[in-house]
């Protein structure tokens, strides 16, 4: 049995620490809101968040940070990508030489363009740091439905040994070296999702999303790899897995908010009618910049830029995709 805590009492983070605990560990959530962690110890269900799921009662929770950090095998860092730095920052005074953490949010700083464990590690320099991903509602996990998901380390025996921590006959969990590879898959499927519900949202069909799918996995792997990433991980669970599941699933947050813009929605109004965090607001931008800094075509992001930023019509967007120059699906050198 490990010790753990969450960091972090959103859906995720509630899905997650339930999971652990019918893992057998022994499991702590914090919240950085005390109403909230009185709620939970007295309702034992995040009713606006996670409904349905009970949370047992020997599952602790605290808004003391010192103590969720203190004495433990594994912190999961659950909170919003927004403020994966400030709570990050808050932990480093408490946090022992070689505590291992690995991060379950999924996005890219815009003003940094630093991936979330580069932050982590930046405010927490002694921890060792891991990421999870992969196509894994939070709302499929708290019901125990089958979920695959990949945890990504610098060290193999760090992913094996949370590999093996987190591991159930519902959820089965890969490992890879690739970290970046997986954060630039994580981040940058939320802002094809937003097109892909934006598609919906217009009323078109699926042959739409398909296209906004593979068209999309292709613009993250040209930049993933152009920054180190290897292709492969593309092409798996934090790539094409967790795009295929964000764009399509009614659970998405990203595509729901598409789905608005789609039907007329300003940004600001659909991501108040989310009422979460709709991460691929964030990371449309840091996607865009990363474009440019590394010189890769990726017009399915810049045109979800031009709509959430620049008040273009999502319908216009949708018909400057498909009126763009003739190009070859795949490299024109290959051509007899």
């Amino acid at each position: 049995m490990a010790n753990i805590s969450v960091i972090g009492a959103g859906s995720w983070g509630t899905a997650l620490a339930w999971l652990l605990h019918n893992n057998g560990h022994q499991v702590t959530v914090w919240s950085i809101m005390e109403e909230e962690v009185q709620m939970l110890k007295t309702e034992r269900e995040h009713k606006a968040k996670l409904p349905g799921v009970k949370l047992p009662e020997d599952m602790e929770f605290t808004s003391d940070l010192k103590a969720a950090c203190e004495n433990r095998d594994l912190l999961v860092l659950a909170v919003p990508s927004p403020y994966t730095r400030s709570t990050s920052h808050s932990m480093a005074g408490l946090v022992k030489p070689g505590q291992l953490i690995v991060n379950v949010a999924k996005g890219i700083e815009d003003k940094t363009l630093m991936t979330l464990s580069d932050i982590i590690e930046q405010e927490i320099p002694q921890a060792e740091v891991a990421v999870l991903s992969g196509p894994s509602h939070a709302e499929e996990v708290g019901k125990g439905l089958p979920t695959t998901i990949v945890v990504g380390a610098r060290k193999k025996a760090t992913a094996e040994y949370i590999q093996g921590l987190f591991m159930s006959p519902v959820f089965r969990v890969y490992t890879s070296p690739d970290i970046l590879g997986i954060e630039i898959g994580a981040a940058l499927k939320n802002v094809i999702a937003l097109a892909a519900g934006t598609a919906d949202g217009l009323g078109y069909g699926d042959n739409t999303k398909a296209a906004l799918i593979t068209r999309g996995i292709s613009e993250i792997a040209r930049l993933g790899t152009a920054m180190g990433a290897q292709a492969e991980t593309f092409f798996g669970l934090s790539g094409i897995g967790d795009l295929v599941v964000t764009c399509a699933s009614v659970h998405s947050r990203n595509r729901k908010a598409g789905f608005l813009i789609g039907q007329g929605y300003t940004m600001q109004a659909a991501m108040d009618e989310v009422k979460m965090i709709v991460e691929g607001v964030y990371s449309a931008k840091a996607g865009l910049l990363l474009s440019q800094k590394y010189k890769i075509d990726m017009p399915i992001i810049k045109i979800v830029n031009q709509v959430l930023f620049e008040n273009k019509p999502a319908s216009d967007a949708v018909k400057e995709l498909m009126l763009r120059d003739r190009k070859d699906e795949i490299g024109a050198d290959l051509w007899q």
